[in-house]
């Protein structure tokens, strides 16, 4: 700005000098109202925004910092990464896909499990990250989350899991698939054992994941406005040449139809965790039907 353009009013040059010094990334925009959010608040009230309670997506390491005990999370198979059995490639070949990921979430895959405790009761964790692929299934998802339901049999532990996810991993395709079998499978066996399990659905929640061990758990909770399906909403609407419900496929709509038990907002989680992780079973034998 040319002195000739400076306004007379110090003041007022005072306000732009500290506009233009402001340092970039302090605001962000709601995803569902459009409004502006300090990200400091934002970060304060567990990344759910002021104005409409919209949930954001968090990733893995940060949902397992808010929900589980300080210090008590131990994860196990942390160096377990995807294999291109297949040799896909289509723009990039999957490996370079997958190196890409790597760097920019900081993870070895979608996944991160282990055990730890939620106000003082043991727990086994598995939570799908978002920022890997779009929490996208795999071999190394399946294998988690099945490892996840043996070790919580093994040490009679209740099982939480927590997903967000765009559905199977078409990169490594019926391998993919054959993990909805596999995890359903294991949950099966933890359940007949008199285990116990809950899932939370966050946004989104949709295609394999949901079909399978998402929604097998004797408990599913949801976060508010979480998008859960199996195929998105405009395939079907385009599928079906009809308008959809208003609400379709949100958590909402889907407690009224009775496909989950809960609503629970993100503040609440880690209370409302522990109180149903204290009705867990806490040892193993065949549960009564």
């Amino acid at each position: 700005m040319t002195p000739e353009e400076r306004p007379e009013d110090d003041a007022a040059w005072s306000r732009l000098s500290k506009k233009r010094e402001m340092p970039g990334g302090l605001w962000l925009k709601c995803e569902s109202c459009r409004q502006m959010i300090f990200r400091k608040e934002l970060e304060a009230r567990l990344r759910v925004c002021p104005n409409c309670s919209f949930h954001f997506t968090i990733g893995a390491r940060e949902r397992i910092e808010i929900t589980v005990d300080p210090g008590t999370f131990e994860e196990f198979m942390p160096d377990l990464e995807p294999v291109d059995r297949l040799k896909f490639v289509d723009q990039v070949p999957y490996p370079e896909k997958v190196s890409a990921a790597q760097a920019k979430s900081a993870l070895k895959e979608a996944i991160i499990a282990g055990t730890g405790s939620i106000k003082a009761t043991p727990v086994v964790v598995a939570v799908l990250d978002f920022s890997f692929m779009g929490g996208s299934m795999g071999e190394v998802v399946g294998e988690k989350v099945a490892r996840s339901a043996e070790v919580a049999l093994e040490t009679h532990r209740p099982l939480l899991v927590f997903t967000s996810s765009g559905g199977a991993r078409m990169h490594e395709g019926a391998v993919s698939l054959m993990q909805m079998a596999k995890t359903c499978g294991a949950i099966s066996r933890l359940q007949r054992a008199g285990g116990f399990s809950v899932s939370v659905l966050t946004n989104p929640t949709t295609g394999g994941v949901t079909a399978s061990f998402a929604s097998v758990c004797d408990v599913i909770l949801a976060e508010p406005g979480a998008l859960i399906g199996f195929a998105g909403p405009r395939v079907i609407s385009t599928t079906l040449k009809q308008e959809l419900p208003k609400g379709f496929q949100r958590a909402e709509f889907l407690l009224e139809k009775g496909q989950i038990d809960a609503i629970v907002p993100r503040d609440r989680m880690r209370d409302d965790l522990a109180k149903l992780m204290s009705y867990a079973p806490k040892s193993g034998g065949p549960r009564s039907r």
